[in-house]
């Protein structure tokens, strides 16, 4: 038997509500899908203005942006609205309308569609992200706060740290027993590493609060004996030998301070995890205008997931033999070298791992810049 529908009641009840507005905005045409959403008659509908379906703020927003629209393209597709029910709640649903002339009247069709759980959702997700938004600016400041406070606390600990430091040089003139020279000696050694520590603390609060580190290059006509000096002190004072490759025949532009800062945690980072029977190798050298120092050692070679993670603050790695510190070395060793235009990557095989800075190192000064004071 062939199917002969009937066009008014696939009209009437159809699963969106459909209406027709003429020209003056005035509904002449309603289904009964929509009637029955907004809980009115037909009676009640029918020379209704369209506008009049929709709290206030509606009508300007649809007066401002959709008719106007409807008018230059003759069309617009899912139109968020909300309409008034007779109880005072609203619908919240998408609208599709189409504009064209029929004789003398201007007609737009528009079919309505119930969008009530997608605007909830909509809604919830914009709650959810202002939220958000609030959350991250809270722990932006608390960040903030907390580094301020890092920092402030840092300055002040300088002061009772070089106190004792320097009481312990007073009574190291003094005639002691052997006894009380070795607790001289453990005293002025924690001293140093708690001064090492601060630094440490200092330089990360001062990237976090001015974005990076401060350098000042200047121009250096000897930068391979600075090498030297800081590959001397890192002899004498570990008993580990160290093998340098320097070809530095011109003056580089650098923070030289910042630098040896670098090449100091990175000789300690070789000492503490590579291999103590095999020496540590320096090299440095100059190629198109880039200063390029490496810094080799044996040993075991560095795990994938830690290569991935070993430029973060407070990261130590598989923490070798006890190593003391922070973990702050290779993070503010990073962030010298990204001060100077740079970078410092790593590579580890079974057989070495190289630590390699690249930096600019033949461009003039800069002007105006101050030189930076080390706590």
């Amino acid at each position: 038997m062939a199917f002969t529908p009937d066009y008014l009641d696939l009209f009437d009840n159809a699963p969106c509500g459909y209406v027709v507005i003429d020209s003056r905005g005035r509904i002449v045409l309603a289904n009964r899908t929509i009637t029955t959403w907004l809980g009115l008659g037909d009676a009640n509908l029918i020379g209704t203005r369209f506008l009049d379906l929709m709290p206030v703020a509606g009508r300007v927003f649809y007066e401002t942006h959709f008719a106007p629209l409807l008018r230059i393209q003759g069309f617009f597709h899912e139109v968020a609205l909300d309409f008034v029910l007779s109880d005072k709640s609203r619908l919240s649903v998408l609208a599709n309308a189409t504009q064209r002339t029929e004789g003398e009247e201007l007609v737009t069709r528009i079919a309505i569609f119930q969008a009530t759980s997608r605007r909830k959702y909509e809604r919830e997700l914009a709650d959810a992200g202002q939220e958000l938004g609030a959350a991250n600016a809270t722990l932006t400041k608390t960040a903030k706060l907390r580094d301020e406070f890092v920092a402030i606390l840092g300055h002040d600990l300088r002061n009772p740290l070089a106190s004792i430091g320097s009481g312990m040089r007073m009574l190291s003139k003094e005639d002691l027993s052997v006894r009380g020279t070795k607790v001289i000696d453990l005293v002025e050694g924690s001293v140093e590493r708690m001064s090492r520590l601060i630094d440490d603390i200092l330089d990360l609060s001062k990237a976090r609060l001015g974005g990076g580190l401060a350098v000042f290059k200047q121009t250096e006509p000897d930068f391979a004996a600075e090498i030297r000096q800081v590959v001397s002190e890192m002899e004498s004072g570990s008993g580990r030998s160290i093998k340098t490759h320097l070809d530095l025949p011109h003056p580089v532009v650098v923070d030289s301070a910042r630098l040896t800062q670098l090449l100091s945690n990175l000789l300690g980072n070789a000492f503490s995890h590579g291999a103590s029977d095999t020496p540590v190798e320096v090299s440095a050298h100059i190629i198109d205008g880039i200063l390029e120092i490496a810094v080799s050692n044996g040993g075991n070679p560095i795990p994938g997931d830690t290569l991935e993670r070993l430029f973060q603050p407070f990261f130590r790695g598989n923490d070798v033999g006890g190593t003391q510190g922070l973990g702050l070395g290779l993070h503010i060793s990073s962030e010298i070298a990204k001060a100077h235009g740079g970078t410092l990557s790593v590579s580890s095989s079974p057989d070495l791992t190289t630590f390699l800075l690249r930096i600019p190192a033949v461009e003039e000064p800069g002007e105006g810049e101050l030189p930076l004071r080390r706590p």
